[in-house]
């Protein structure tokens, strides 16, 4: 009697295609959004990059205003704007972007991520920036925007407009 109780029963138990199914599915989907999460960290540092320049930008606009002349550059894409009497690299000893008394950045970004150049006998600037994602499509808006002549791969430009 045990061998016709046991045709009966129910299993409640997954076969070896379902299982090999859901695997190869799963494994389509990691394969498929994985990518897409290890860019996100990256598009967010680039992000923030973009953001300091523009920051970086209105702090310039500010010298401009006082000075009527963006701030001249030194040959290694500093600018030479801190200080007592101007003559330091920005970010000064304070870390911050200031002539004298007049502060125009608290906290600056490090000169070594991003370059200055003076341009137009100081009627203009360009800052520019790495970028970790090369096909972010503000890099190629930026260099139309600047007008940048020989442009660098993945580097993000601002300019005075």
């Amino acid at each position: 009697m045990w061998w016709i109780a046991g045709k009966n029963m129910k299993r409640n138990a997954f076969t070896l295609i379902e299982l090999l199914v859901v695997i190869s599915v799963l494994g389509v989907l990691v394969a498929v959004l994985l990518p897409n999460l290890i860019g996100v960290r990256a598009r967010a540092r680039d992000s923030a990059r973009k953001n300091d320049l523009r920051q970086l930008k209105a702090a310039i606009r500010m010298y401009y205003n006082d000075f009527q002349s963006y701030p001249p550059d030194d040959d290694n894409g500093n600018i030479v704007a801190c200080g007592v009497d101007g003559s330091l690299t920005c970010p000064n000893e304070d870390d911050g972007f200031a002539l004298g008394s007049n502060v125009y950045m608290k906290e600056m970004i490090p000169n070594n991520e991003f370059d200055y150049v003076q341009m137009s006998g100081g009627e203009d600037f360009l800052l520019s920036t790495v970028l970790e994602n090369a096909s972010d499509s503000d890099i190629t808006a930026s260099v139309e925007h600047c007008n940048v002549p020989a442009p660098v791969a993945s580097t993000y430009y601002i300019c005075a407009d």
